[in-house]
Parts: structure tokens; sequence; C-alpha cells
């Protein structure tokens, strides 16, 4: 299966997206802001990691286009953005097809097996 292409700028957001997915820090920043917005203090909190360090995965989210930044007097709380993650999603979906597919048939496979080692187990009691 060939990859699905979009075109060159929607390929620049997918490498965007995946590149900042790539980080296990920028995904659980993004996990936490799935439950709602958050300032860089919030979600710096639960890592062991500076202020600034924080900072710099947030700048690679927004460049990305997974967050977004908007000022509240003091406080600059950044939101989740869906889109890059929703086209993210549509390019891995037929993927995600030929996968369950691939399972779909290896359970097949081992349903057979099971149902064959069943009929040998009985047939061995049957001959003693």
């Amino acid at each position: 299966m060939e990859p699905i292409g979009y075109g060159h700028r929607s390929d620049e957001r997918l490498d965007a997206t995946f590149t900042a997915l790539a980080d296990p820090t920028r995904r659980a920043i993004l996990a936490r802001l799935a439950s709602g917005e958050a300032s860089v203090l919030e979600l710096a909190s639960p890592f062991a990691i500076s202020q600034p360090a924080v900072s710099k995965h947030l700048r690679v989210l927004e460049r990305a286009g997974l967050i977004s930044r908007s000022r509240d007097a003091q406080r600059r709380p950044c939101r989740l953005e869906a889109k890059p993650l929703a086209e993210a999603s549509g390019w891995l979906e037929p993927y995600r097809d030929r996968w369950e597919g691939n399972f779909a048939r290896l359970d097949a496979l081992l349903d057979e097996f099971q149902s064959d080692a069943k009929h040998s187990k009985r047939a061995k009691r049957r001959r003693r």
C-alpha cells in the first residue's frame, strides 16, 4: 500500500504533527490539555524539567498547530487544537483498516488451530 499523498502543504503539516507527537513530554502535555486549557506553570508542574524547557515543547506544539495560546490578563492559557490530530488520524485510517484486516485473518487462523487442537485431544482420548 502506498502512502496517501495530500499535497505539499498537507505533507508539511503532517510532518510537523508527527514530529511533535514523537516526544513523550509533548504527548503528555497534549493529554493534559485534552481535559481543558492550562497555563505554562500548570503544564510544567508534573515534569522534572524547567519551565523554559516546557516552553520549548509548547512552541513545537504551537508550530504544529496542535495547541493555541491566548492572553487572559497576566495568564497565557494553552488549549488543544484538534484539527491536526484529525488530519493525522485521517492519514492513518487506510493503514488502520489494513491492520484490522490482518488481525481478523490472524484471529481466524488461531481459532482454526485451537479447534484442530481440541479435535486432536479428543481423538487421542478415544484411542486410549
